[in-house]
């Protein structure tokens, strides 16, 4: 794909970057803008990173900033939380500033004797009005003996450095700059090519016997299948190079997508190794590759298919859209379906997945509350700042978005005999806002056009969908739907096992209560989450799992028993009668015998080639 081209002739803006200090975990940043403005250079940190929708405010970990010109300090004007501003000045302005990174995630920056990590969200301050021009870092190694070894992965186009090298890369904007997530370290690398297009995989962290052959294979295997899926006829990828840049640690799990890259973390035991290879894949394994399958689809869908609103992204302040049902819940139902396509599980694999989401969602009564519309445009306060409450008041749009999309593909599937899916309609916005979102206008699409595309593609009016299961709170009616494709959906709660109906953290040797369920027996009776279990009926409650269960085992649904707690410090007493268990256990399964008699594709298979759309 080729690069945008910029019309400005002004210098680029540059960056270095050190590792000034591995046991202080600070990078140094210098910034040099060649041509500042004339009224005094605005300079600005991002307040949020994109696909984290939260106010995260990365400038609070500017340690100390100074500013020159020609030699000659100038003052710095604080503007407000994040922005500064220099005097005019003649010259090239340079500032120098040290950035404290200690956020194990990946979503900021990270530094000390095994590795660096940085977003350019965290340390690549913004030359306001300058940033459509080239941008160019050089990216420094450290001086300790602990980096001697490392190397440098990131997606950035090397403009004097060597591949996987130190040295000076450069990106056409400040966007695409901040897009490009960067690695350094002593890691594993491994590359295979997908449809022509070179992937990097980059693994840092102790793995031992690490399976790259077999991580590479099956990568390949999902990576080509989602190209050929969005571009059936030239398989042309969106990029041209890709980096899966992952931080293997004892226990963690998660991601962050970027448009030629992602960063992933994950426990070193979801990971495969030789001692495993020619046995089936492990669920941790398949767990991380869903992961990496998700992260993927969002090159196409959020990174280049984007909200009206992302088109630019204002990332001094929240950008609210109700869309995020699509670009989240739409990729987390897609993700495990091209685990499928790609060979990587069964059918029979994802739809045990697959129930396991729906149970989830089952479960809080906050999907009784809230849409997954207004979970979306409500991320920046609820979804991203969760407490003990959470179950009872929002809804997740990456869980129930994905039930509406597994929801919508059936619906239209059995309306249109197989003739049409949900596949249709994400090609349609492929080739309408996404294909050619760099190189030309960067335009996003409304939610008005969101609706109106899904009608014209499917060739139905889903409005009555569109206000029931998203801007509407009712449960999609799955049993229904899947039936007709040979897929049978069972409940099977446990109705007479004996339940608090609350959510138990364990804290070493104790039990406490992490979320009380609305209407449950532990709300009834007036427990808390926070609250300490100490005793029933007299007989203590200890952080083993087991423990729980057997003391409530010994009753019947409806016996009431005493319940003494600590909330606080303050013992308390609790009469609570017992409720059956109200945990979803949702099943789905093959009816092999219904299955025969449909001749409509099954949603884990991609809708048959013809014309598309747009």
């Amino acid at each position: 794909m080729k690069k945008k081209k910029t019309t400005s002739q002004a210098p680029a803006i540059a960056y270095a970057i050190t590792a000034k200090d591995l046991a202080a975990h600070l990078f140094q940043v210098t910034l040099t803008v060649q041509n500042p403005a004339a009224e005094g250079q605005v300079l600005a940190l991002p307040a949020w990173i994109p696909g984290s929708y939260m106010i995260r405010e990365f400038s609070r970990n500017i340690v100390q900033i100074r500013a020159e010109t020609e030699g000659r300090a100038i003052p710095l004007a604080k503007l407000d939380k994040h922005s500064w501003q220099a005097p005019p000045v003649a010259g090239p302005l340079v500032v120098v500033y040290d950035v404290y990174a200690w956020d194990l995630s990946v979503r900021a920056a990270h530094l000390d004797q095994t590795h660096g990590f940085f977003n350019g969200t965290s340390v690549f301050l913004r030359v306001v009005g300058q940033e459509e021009v080239p941008h160019v870092v050089d990216i420094r190694q450290p001086e300790h003996e602990a980096a001697r070894a490392w190397r440098v992965a990131t997606a950035l186009p090397e403009l004097k450095a060597r591949r996987y090298g130190f040295g000076t890369y450069v990106a056409a904007d400040y966007d695409e700059l901040i897009d490009s997530p960067v690695e350094m370290g002593d890691f594993a690398l491994a590359t295979f090519t997908a449809h022509g297009v070179a992937h990097d995989v980059v693994i840092t962290g102790r793995v031992p016997n690490l399976d790259m052959e077999r991580l590479c294979a099956d990568l390949k295997a999902i990576c080509e299948t989602q190209i050929a899926f969005f571009e059936p006829k030239t398989k042309r990828a969106p990029m041209e190079r890709y980096v899966f840049m992952t931080l293997a640690v004892g226990d963690g799990y998660g991601g962050l997508e970027h448009r030629a890259s992602t960063a992933l973390i994950c426990a070193r035991a979801d990971l495969p190794t030789t001692a495993q290879r020619g046995k089936e894949r492990s669920e941790g394994y398949v767990k991380f590759l869903g992961l990496c399958s998700h992260e993927y689809f969002h090159t196409w869908n959020v990174k280049r298919i984007k909200p009206a609103v992302f088109a630019p992204y204002d990332l001094q302040v929240e950008n609210y859209t109700p869309l995020l049902w699509l670009f989240e819940g739409f990729t987390s139902y897609y993700d495990d379906l091209f685990l499928v396509r790609s060979g990587m599980i069964t059918e029979q694999q994802y739809y045990k997945t697959l129930g396991k989401t729906v149970g989830g969602v089952l479960r809080g009564a906050g999907r009784t509350k809230q849409s997954v519309a207004d979970s979306s445009f409500d991320a920046w306060g609820k979804y991203y700042r969760q407490d003990e409450n959470a179950p009872n008041a929002i809804v997740s749009y990456y869980a129930k978005g994905s039930l509406v999309g597994l929801a919508l593909d059936l619906t239209i599937r059995t309306k249109t005999a197989g003739q049409r899916s949900l596949d249709d309609i994400m090609l349609a916005l492929w080739q309408r806002y996404g294909r050619d979102f760099y190189p030309d206008g960067r335009r996003g699409v409304t939610p008005a056009e969101v609706e109106a595309l899904f009608d014209e593609i499917s060739g139905m009016k889903l409005k009555p969908f569109f206000e029931k299961y998203i801007r509407g709170t009712e449960d999609v009616p799955l049993a229904k739907l899947l039936a007709p494709f040979g897929v049978k959906y069972t409940d099977e709660r446990k109705g007479d096992k004996p339940s608090l109906d609350a959510n138990i953290g364990r804290e070493g040797a104790d039990c406490k209560l992490s979320a009380v369920h609305e209407s449950g027996a532990a709300h009834r009776a007036g427990l808390s989450a926070g609250d300490l279990l100490v005793a029933i009926d007299g007989l203590r409650v200890t952080g083993n799992p087991s423990n729980l269960d057997g003391l409530l085992g010994r009753y019947r649904v409806g016996d009431t028993v005493q319940v003494h707690a600590f909330r606080r410090d303050e013992l308390m007493t609790f009469a609570v009668q017992l409720q059956g268990d109200r945990v979803p256990d949702v099943t789905l399964a093959i009816d092999t015998a219904r299955k025969l008699e449909v001749a409509r594709p099954t949603m884990t298979r991609a809708a048959p080639p013809r014309a598309r759309g747009g």
